[in-house]
């Protein structure tokens, strides 16, 4: 049932800001169950059960879940996010996709929630789900659920990515931009062009990978680019890197125009760079393929010089990766930046950031440190779409249950964590505060990725789990 619910989502198009067509899915699928559903006036999803005959009394549940999935291909993967199917393949134990994310994160999550509204044979207090809209992109959806529409108080939200692991906390998040403002200037006579690129990169999770220490394409490029503006008389044509805020960037390229008599030891000079990065990371990212080519019909116009050094610069400056570990939970990443793209057109070369943290103090702190380094390099630094963190509180009596359900069904202990990423149990719990909430899920590996992988046992044993618990939930 999970599995089949899952497969149907995988035919709707579900981009974050392009739900509306597996919204309608949903919507179309609860009339045909006969679920009670309807969207709110922001556009989440909302269905209820009724208790099953005895559960009555029991605590009212919240199943929460978001539809929209992270769009990401490799790059020669032909795939239009829009209009087409992911197209799934199983690899071992794993269930992934055909060169594209494969939206286990957070499809699963849905199926799992549609399961429990089709399953009459389950038995259960009152059931409600809520399925949210824009999660990956700035969780709109949890931002603008309106309060009073939800009658229980426990809230199961189905978007944490390893099994047996409980999630009571996570990490609030923070939008920059730092905006380099320029001018195109004509291409001088007795320039060759050449492009530069990085592919192949792990990628991944911009929360829960980012420990992993794997390389980004954005720092990559800008240490390209950094000798060939200062010893080798380079102009930037056009730069890009990165495709998503909460994705760390796998692949970027850039365009450069060199001085003919000087582009045999340019272009020596890059491949010499490529060789020293590949050998850093050649654990973490082994696939890492790296490329400089002669372009035929280089652009003629190119970003001024002291803009692109000084943007350079200042990528290569900002932080980047984890800047410190949690000291209450081991392992867990406590703050982070994600140097998730750059940009570059009409007039403006814009380089975005995700800062991360569990301690809001923190995260302004960073977001202090970027906004130095950016208006140092000259360019102007917004920051956007800010979200506090979802605070532990460990002595919950929900959590007890869980884990007593886990271990029953399992037979093994639960771990009690929290997460680097974000979820929107934040938000949720700032307009619901009478919730009781806890994240679980099945094992999903480099999420936001096209390595993206969901272990497929842990899916059936995540269902049993979930049957198992709803049917343990007190009574009032």
């Amino acid at each position: 049932m999970v599995w089949h619910n899952f497969y149907l989502l995988t035919r709707q198009p579900r981009p974050s800001k392009h739900e509306e067509k597996v919204r309608a899915f949903l919507l179309e699928w609860a009339k045909e169950k006969g679920v009670d559903a309807f969207a709110d006036e922001t556009g989440n999803v909302i269905m209820r059960a009724p208790a099953t005959p005895g559960f009555e009394n029991r605590r009212g549940v919240i199943l929460q879940a978001h539809m929209d999935m992270v769009p990401q291909k490799t790059a020669d993967t032909r795939h239009d996010f829009l209009t087409d199917p992911i197209e799934t393949e199983i690899y071992g134990e794993w269930l992934g996709a055909k060169g594209t994310t494969l939206g286990a994160d957070d499809g699963i999550g849905v199926a799992l929630a549609m399961s429990v509204m089709e399953d009459k044979t389950l038995q259960h207090g009152p059931v409600e789900v809520l399925i949210t809209y824009d999660e990956e992109t700035g969780m709109t959806g949890a931002e603008k659920l309106r309060p009073g529409l939800f009658k229980g108080d426990i809230l199961l939200n189905l978007d944490s990515e390893d099994e047996g692991e409980l999630c009571i906390g996570c990490a609030g998040g923070l939008d920059g931009i730092g905006d380099f403002a320029y001018k195109s200037m004509p291409a001088p006579a007795g320039y060759v062009g050449y492009s530069i690129s990085v592919a192949g990169l792990q990628g991944g999770h911009s929360g829960m990978d980012i420990s992993l220490y794997r390389a980004n394409a954005c720092k990559i490029i800008a240490r390209a680019l950094l000798p060939l503006l200062q010893k080798y008389g380079a102009k930037v044509t056009g730069i890009t890197a990165g495709s998503l805020r909460n994705a760390i960037p796998f692949e970027g390229s850039a365009e450069v125009l060199l001085p003919a008599d000087r582009a045999a030891a340019a272009v020596a000079k890059v491949h010499a760079i490529f060789h020293d990065v590949y050998e850093e990371f050649k654990d973490t990212d082994p696939g890492a393929k790296f490329a400089v080519a002669k372009v035929a019909k280089p652009a003629r116009k190119y970003i001024e010089d002291d803009v692109m050094l000084r943007a350079v610069k200042a990528i290569l400056a900002c932080p980047a990766g984890v800047v410190r570990m949690s000291s209450a939970f081991k392992g867990l990443t406590e703050t982070s930046t994600n140097l998730a793209m750059i940009r570059c057109g009409a007039g403006h070369l814009k380089v975005y950031s995700l800062m991360r943290s569990a301690v809001n103090s923190a995260k302004a702190q960073l977001a202090s440190e970027m906004r130095c380094v950016f208006e140092l390099a000259g360019a102007k630094f917004t920051t956007t779409g800010g979200y506090s963190g979802w605070t532990p509180k460990p002595d919950t009596p929900v959590y007890k249950l869980i884990c007593d359900v886990w271990k029953q069904v399992s037979g093994q202990e639960m771990e009690v964590n929290a997460t680097h990423g974000g979820l929107e149990c934040a938000l949720l719990g700032a307009k619901y505060p009478n919730w009781e909430m806890a994240s679980i899920g099945p094992t999903i590996v480099h999420p936001h990725s096209p390595d993206e992988r969901v272990k497929i046992d842990t899916v059936g044993n995540g269902w049993e789990f979930l049957k198992a618990l709803l049917k343990a939930i007190p009574e009032k």
